[in-house]
């Protein structure tokens, strides 16, 4: 009970400072992600035991250019490209069952690019837009919130068949099943909100996030799990790091920023 409520405590205050933040100031917004990537930058590093501060200013000059300096589209696409690139390179090591090892030079790049790329991209897709989309951005976290949220109880209540047993035990299919469907539900009644989005957009969305979303959950179980770590941090009592928190949206930011800039196109 007394775990419960330390988990519930810290959740709310999260979940305030980020609402708090995307409603304070577009700056305010851009300023927290900087220091969110920061934080899972440095929780990463620990976990693939990297030395040095190359990538923490590898991640700042990129975050400065991209956030304040250009908004040219072909310099966006192509560290839109290099990151999903990654992620999806990533995928093959969070399959594959044979023992992994990463040079240095790796854990540089997938740091920079998976971590650093995702914090990017998530703080860039309000902008998408020209204009501070507040509740866009609002609504993809509310997506990942109540996918968790669901998939976590409806495991708990129906959860039968193992999801990846090897890398995340408690995870079930029906969860994620049941996360997948209210997230959907969610996506509906945010299309009534931020209208930028059509219904079947927003249900596209959705679903991309969820299914990526789930994948960066496990790609960091993956990561802990060579580590022989629980968490990624001790940051946020109850719920161990900032990585651990942002796991979900950091691999899922590129591919939605992906799907925000096809929409146009096919729309």
């Amino acid at each position: 009970m007394r775990e419960l409520l330390r988990r519930s405590i810290t959740g709310v205050i999260y979940v305030v400072l980020l609402l708090g933040t995307v409603f304070l100031s577009s700056d305010a917004f851009d300023f927290l992600f900087m220091a969110f990537g920061l934080a899972c930058l440095y929780e990463y590093k620990r976990i693939v035991h990297l030395k040095g501060y190359y990538l923490f200013a590898a991640y700042l000059a990129l975050w400065w250019v991209f956030i304040y300096l250009t908004n040219d589209s072909t310099a966006i696409t192509i560290l839109m490209l290099l990151t999903i690139t990654v992620d999806v390179a990533l995928l093959m090591f969070l399959f594959s069952k044979k023992p992994r090892t990463f040079t240095d030079v790796q854990k540089f790049v997938i740091g920079l690019f998976y971590v650093g790329g995702g914090c990017i991209f998530l703080t860039m897709i309000p902008y998408k837009s020209d204009q501070f989309a507040q509740f866009l951005i609002m609504g993809i976290f509310i997506l990942i919130w109540v996918n968790d949220t669901f998939a976590y109880l409806v495991g708990r209540l129906f959860g039968r068949t193992k999801l990846f047993p090897s890398v995340s035990p408690k995870k079930t299919i029906e969860g994620s099943v049941g996360g997948l469907i209210f997230a959907l539900v969610a996506a509906y009644f945010l299309s009534w909100y931020e209208t930028r989005l059509s219904i079947m957009e927003w249900m596209i969305m959705a679903g991309a996030i969820v299914v990526a979303g789930s994948l960066g959950d496990l790609l960091e179980s993956k990561f802990k799990r060579m580590a022989g770590v629980k968490d990624s941090g001790a940051i946020l009592p109850g719920h161990g790091g900032i990585w651990d928190r942002l796991d979900s949206l950091v691999f899922a930011a590129p591919f939605a920023y992906l799907i925000l800039t096809i929409f146009p196109y096919v729309s």
